[in-house]
């Protein structure tokens, strides 16, 4: 018997709490919505934000920016990245990956991935050795974390600067250690559909002083550099500020304010989100067509996204098979399309990056779905949804039990 129709949207994401809203109202009242606009010995809503952020990673320093791209824009420049030179990413990644390092001025160099969707490490090495590149930019897409022993060996070995994208693992962390402390420079996002929302917006988070200094001048912080929560020695900033251009690209006190509040329930978000990805999982894993990532018993992530494999599709399949899953009102995307579809373009399609031939990640990508996995889904919801994925698979004749 065919599993009935779902009918919720894919793009509702849980509303902003009630304390945030309030709070968020305090703030427009003020009319003090930009981040320096502050009465004397007060820090402002984004100063506190990055307080309690550096806090919550354990880093030495925060600073709320725009955007998760606009972070990891602010981290290379900080970095002092050349025109033209490399810099090693993952083949697999969101266009924002690549296209801050074209911003910057540099060359993505792609690295294969493996069918778990993290970067395979032995293709990492090698184009280490042949670029002599000195910057690795770590997209832990769609939250898959690789064996970061392993990936800390390789930085180690070869003296690479490490920086790593959190967009998707905010929250998550190997061996007990948190996602973002690990490279040199971490960036998260807060966009809609990250495990924080403020709409739009983005968190840096480094050890580094010099570093700190640099973004935050670069962030336009118009010399008002003590009203920042992390703030770096004032001696750093003064070795680098006339020398440091403004790239005015801060966050505002509204959205740190809502975001202040949700840092607070996120460890128990995340805990909702892996409940609602075990249902999923352990449908889609009882399918020997479907090939589920695996994730290690080091990495404790955060499913607030499911990725799965059908390695048996035939050409034209793939199609066929989103279409009946979308008739049943679940929505996948597929990342093996000629054209790219919303957030699903793969590195064929990044016209501003020099082709390089990625066989193994074709591949992959070919028989590659994701979906969504919102927190106004209930577990009995995502079991549907799996019935639903199982059904369109039956349908392709790949399922025999």
């Amino acid at each position: 018997m065919k599993t009935p129709p779902f009918t919720l949207s894919f793009t509702q994401q849980e509303p902003i709490s009630e304390k945030a809203i309030e709070a968020a109202v305090s703030v427009m009242r003020s009319g003090r919505l930009h981040r320096y606009n502050t009465v004397e010995g007060e820090l402002s809503q984004a100063a506190l934000l990055e307080q309690e952020f550096a806090a919550f990673q354990g880093s030495r320093y925060c600073l709320a920016c725009a955007s998760g791209g606009y972070a990891l824009q602010l981290a290379l420049r900080a970095l002092d990245l050349q025109a033209g030179e490399h810099v090693l990413t993952n083949a697999f990644t969101l266009a924002p990956v690549p296209g801050a390092i074209v911003a910057v001025g540099g060359r993505p160099l792609l690295v294969e991935t493996t069918a778990d969707l993290t970067p395979d490490l032995d293709d990492l090495e090698r184009k280490i050795v042949a670029s002599k590149a000195r910057v690795l930019l770590l997209s832990h897409m769609r939250g898959h974390m690789p064996a970061m022993d392993a990936v800390m060996a390789l930085v180690s070995r070869h003296r690479l600067i490490l920086v790593e994208d959190c967009a998707h693992t905010m929250g998550a962390s190997w061996a007990g250690r948190r996602s973002g402390t690990f490279g040199h420079v971490a960036c998260f996002s807060t966009q809609t559909y990250k495990h924080m929302n403020s709409g739009e917006g983005g968190l840096l988070t480094t050890d580094d002083g010099t570093v700190a200094a640099r973004a935050t001048v670069m962030s336009g912080s118009y010399m008002l550099y003590e009203r920042h929560g992390t703030v770096p020695a004032l001696s750093r900033i003064e070795d680098v500020r006339l020398r440091t251009p403004n790239l005015s690209g801060r966050m505002d006190n509204l959205r740190a304010v809502i975001l202040r509040h949700q840092l607070e329930e996120l460890d128990g978000q995340a805990d909702r989100w892996n409940e609602r990805y075990a249902v999923l999982a352990e449908k889609l894993g009882s399918c020997n067509a479907v090939y589920m990532p695996r994730r290690p018993p080091q990495e404790h992530y955060v499913g607030s996204s499911i990725q799965f494999l059908l390695p048996g599709l035939e050409a034209g399949q793939a199609p066929a098979f989103v279409e009946a899953c979308r008739r049943q009102g679940v929505e996948l995307k597929w990342f093996g399309r000629s054209e790219p579809l919303a957030f699903t373009s793969t590195h064929h399609h990044w016209q501003f990056v020099e082709g390089q031939a990625m066989p193994k990640t074709d591949q992959i990508l070919a028989g590659l779905f994701d979906m969504r996995i919102p927190l106004t889904f209930s577990p009995a919801d995502c079991a549907q949804i799996g019935d639903i994925i199982l059904d369109a698979i039956a349908e392709l004749g790949m399922h025999d039990g």
